[in-house]
């Protein structure tokens, strides 16, 4: 084990890092330094620059991926390096694409709560769509209904068994 190597795990044991974490970000570190065949001492913010779209462009890694390896090098450079970097600067972490949640129609709805056998599982269910559903009327608008009209309302019919 390499003395850089050796100081980044006691880095990490004194910071009481996960096991697991440990050992990701020594084989980030690792794969870094074999991608220039240099050790990560004598590189710098722009070979971090390369890395980075090497893992984005040409290697195809995911978003989570890639903000793992980052992190693994903010770590060796900050804490066990002591470099003075802007970070922000130096290793940018890329940004998560923003998901939509999948929502579901009235009609798929109102035959999710009918395929369910028993009265008191639909209940339970119907109830908890209900809440959803009304979290997601107050929350979509950025202004606050009154709720007896949010219940009242004609998309409320759809959530009835």
């Amino acid at each position: 084990m390499t003395s850089l190597r050796q100081r980044m795990v006691e880095d990490m044991q004194i910071r009481n890092l996960a096991v697991g974490t440990q050992q990701v970000y020594v084989r980030q570190v690792s794969l870094f330094a074999r991608h220039f065949h240099k050790s990560p001492e004598l590189l710098g913010p722009e070979q971090i620059r390369s890395y980075q779209i090497h893992l984005t462009n040409e290697k195809k890694l995911d978003t989570n991926t890639i903000i793992v390896a980052m992190s693994a090098l903010r770590f060796l450079y900050k804490i066990t390096l002591k470099r003075n970097w802007s970070l922000d600067e130096a290793i940018p972490a890329p940004k998560k694409p923003r998901k939509l949640p999948v929502i579901l129609s009235p009609e798929e709805v109102l035959h999710f709560l009918n395929c369910v056998a028993s009265r008191k599982h639909r209940a339970i269910l119907t109830t908890c769509c209900l809440r959803s559903f009304l979290r997601f009327l107050f929350t979509t608008d950025g202004i606050t209904r009154n709720l007896s009209t949010a219940v009242v309302g004609p998309t409320l019919y759809a959530f009835e068994c």
